[in-house]
């Protein structure tokens, strides 16, 4: 399953035809996160978290179930499109793909994962200090494969993209009582932001230069929280989105002072998925409350499959895919906003 694989051109008629595709600096794309960002890694664990099975992967190439949770790619595939790598970042633990592969891109990332250890374990996923232990596994392999010079070269030129937290508030703070016990809202916030501190600082001493770190989207108005509040979006989690954002972007204007010779970035994903959300059609889409899959409601993973009769038949109309994960359309609108804003730096 090596090399580039061709772009549809139809998939969303003049709409792709916006994508902006370079031949940046950046050599390669190294992504760490959660199911926003997980192209199957999650299919090699004993976990519930998974999505490798249809209606899951129904516009991806192939109509292929890859393990990602959306009906087609997810926003890192179209930013190393737009940066003119590759279509799609593989996940590093598919057997398909192999170092070849693997030096234009890799995805760690883990569907359920968060900063907090404590978020991962609820899933049986994998915590981001394993999805470390694994770029530095991925490191070595790097130096054998192509020597010393070039995979530092590599490495060092790599565009790094990090994407967690959501997990941590819907997942375990506000679902189970072992964090709300232990800590205020506040307080949560900032034991995790620690947490991004010290992933940025390691990666950092690993190597890495061209950093990118997401925030939250607003939560609150993720179909599976509205329907747990009469279908309308849920202010207090989206206000401590909003919160916990403001604190990421001032641990990113401390990192930049702190690290010399860093690039780091905030990713502001909340900003245009609000945007989308509140404003559909303005987007192109038809429905915005609630999901494709199933009843939109409720259902994601295994709740989406292909025996569910509700599913809708064209996922791109909706901003949603599953109760909880966007369309492949909604993906590429947020990567677009990437690339014309925060990582409009690297190209």
């Amino acid at each position: 399953m090596a090399g580039i694989i061709n772009i549809p051109l139809l998939l969303f008629g003049c709409f792709l035809a916006h994508l902006i595709i370079t031949h940046a600096k950046v050599t390669s794309i190294i992504v760490f996160g959660d199911s926003s960002v997980d192209p199957g890694n999650n299919n090699q664990m004993a976990t519930i978290a998974k999505s490798n099975f249809q209606p899951y992967g129904c516009d991806f190439f192939d109509a292929r179930p890859t393990g990602r949770f959306s009906n087609g790619r997810i926003a890192t595939d179209f930013i190393s499109e737009g940066f003119g790598i590759r279509s799609i970042i593989p996940a590093y633990l598919d057997p398909h793909y192999g170092m070849t592969d693997f030096a234009k891109g890799v995805s760690f990332a883990s569907a359920g994962t968060g900063y907090d250890n404590l978020t991962s374990a609820i899933m049986s996923v994998i915590p981001l200090w394993r999805q470390l232990e694994y770029f530095k596994e991925y490191q070595n392999k790097m130096m054998i494969e192509f020597g010393g010079a070039e995979a530092t070269k590599i490495l060092s030129e790599a565009l790094y993209l990090i994407s967690l937290g959501t997990n941590d508030f819907i997942e375990n703070y506000y679902a189970l009582p072992v964090r709300r016990m232990a800590y205020s809202v506040d307080e949560y916030e900032n034991f995790l932001l620690v947490k991004a501190r010290n992933f940025v600082t390691d990666l950092y001493n690993l190597g890495g230069r061209k950093i990118s770190i997401a925030g939250l989207p607003p939560m609150g108005c993720l179909p599976l929280e509205r329907t747990k509040h009469y279908l309308i979006c849920i202010d207090k989690y989206n206000y401590v989105a909003r919160e916990y954002n403001m604190k990421l972007q001032q641990l990113v204007t401390n990192l930049n002072q702190e690290l010399g010779g860093i690039q780091l970035v905030y990713s502001d994903i909340y900003t245009i998925l609000d945007d989308i959300i509140n404003n559909p059609s303005s987007f192109g889409f038809v429905v915005g409350e609630r999901a494709c899959c199933a009843t939109g409601r409720y259902e994601m993973s295994y709740l989406c499959n292909k025996f569910n009769p509700f599913t809708c038949d064209i996922a791109n109309k909706y901003v949603f895919w599953d109760s909880f994960h966007p369309s492949e359309k909604t993906n590429f609108i947020v990567a677009e906003h990437a690339l014309n804003n925060t990582l409009a730096g690297f190209l």
